[in-house]
């Protein structure tokens, strides 16, 4: 195989380049949110399926002669995944990564936000979708609550910053959360990010009319706390787009998948805990990495899988049309 199977950057039929990798540890949760999970007996994979951090750390070294620069870890909840902090400095440690993230529920952050950092780790997202304490076990399922923002504070007590909350945005369950969220915003430094509400459910219960748009979002923070207006310089890849209150105390930002999708800008591509590539959270196709990796495949037959993954990647992932199918695999097997 040429060495250019080796090096040449991530690019799919689109013109778009590839730089950013999530990679879900676990499929497991201590939450049950409607949105991802069903309430009980939901059936995990065997520890023997996931990924071991080894095996993470090959794929990423595969990936990086081929432009990543970034990497985000996700679930499940990766924080029930034993000694994560080691895959953290694992990977920062690996030349040509540029910055490691997590997205997190947050209750087990305050015991591992120190170590976590220590070991590279510069972004966190903390998921909260409600700061009203019973409208939260109403979502998770689960109790929790003050161990979240136990959490959130253990995160800035330590050096991330910003830390960002995200908050999925549902019609008829949390509208009346928006404001108060916009308060925290302001009165903590954390930056709030609200996601618009996705066909990803494992219930398949997902509908339009349940999803609450950004816009009605912006207007209702600029009616009752002050405007909000873009934030200048923003990375035009991130999902995001970012305001602050026109006083500059307090960030929000956006992601709207179904109101203003950004396929067109996105750089990010996935592997599943057990070893699954997807070139988009959407995909309805899956190329077996793990396989290749047990099976003594040389790293230029994995660079050039996912080198076709990539090619392969569609426009969009088409929710606004009579095109769209719902993946078989909900959120949480798919990873955040």
């Amino acid at each position: 195989m040429p060495e250019s199977a080796l090096t040449s950057p991530l690019i799919d039929s689109f013109g778009r380049v590839h730089t950013n990798l999530r990679i879900s540890v676990t499929d497991r949760c201590n939450i049950r949110c409607f949105y991802c999970m069903p309430a009980e007996n939901v059936e995990f994979m065997d520890r023997a399926e996931l990924l071991t951090f080894e095996e993470i750390e090959r794929i990423v070294k595969v990936a990086v002669p081929l432009g990543l620069r970034k990497i985000r870890l996700t679930g499940g909840e990766p924080l029930v995944r034993k000694s994560l902090h080691v895959l953290v400095r694992k990977l920062a440690a690996i030349e040509g990564i540029e910055d490691v993230g997590l997205t997190t529920n947050g209750i087990l952050l305050a015991e591992q936000a120190q170590e976590l950092y220590e070991a590279g780790l510069r972004r966190i997202n903390i998921s909260l979708d409600a700061l009203d304490p019973v409208k939260f076990e109403k979502i998770t399922r689960r109790q929790g609550y003050e161990k979240v923002i136990a959490g959130i504070q253990a995160a800035q007590a330590v050096g991330f910053n910003p830390v960002k909350v995200n908050a999925v945005a549902v019609r008829g369950l949390t509208e009346d959360e928006i404001v108060p969220f916009g308060h925290f915003a302001r009165r903590t430094g954390v930056e709030i990010r609200f996601i618009e509400f996705m066909p990803l459910d494992a219930d398949n219960a997902w509908q339009r009319e349940k999803v609450l748009f950004a816009h009605e979002m912006i207007e209702k923070l600029s009616a009752e706390i002050m405007p909000l207006v873009p934030r200048a310089g923003q990375d035009p890849h991130a999902p995001a787009s970012e305001f602050e209150f026109e006083d500059g105390i307090g960030r929000i930002g956006f992601i709207a998948s179904v109101s203003r999708p950004f396929c067109m800008s996105c750089d990010r591509f996935r592997i599943t805990a057990d070893g699954k590539l997807r070139n988009c959270l959407f995909s309805l196709e899956e190329t077996d990495v793990k396989t290749m990796l047990r099976n003594g495949t040389s790293e230029a037959a994995i660079a050039q899988a996912i080198r076709a993954s990539i090619a392969a990647k569609k426009e969009g992932h088409e929710i606004n049309t009579a095109r769209f199918i719902q993946p078989d695999r909900p959120m949480y097997s798919i990873g955040g």
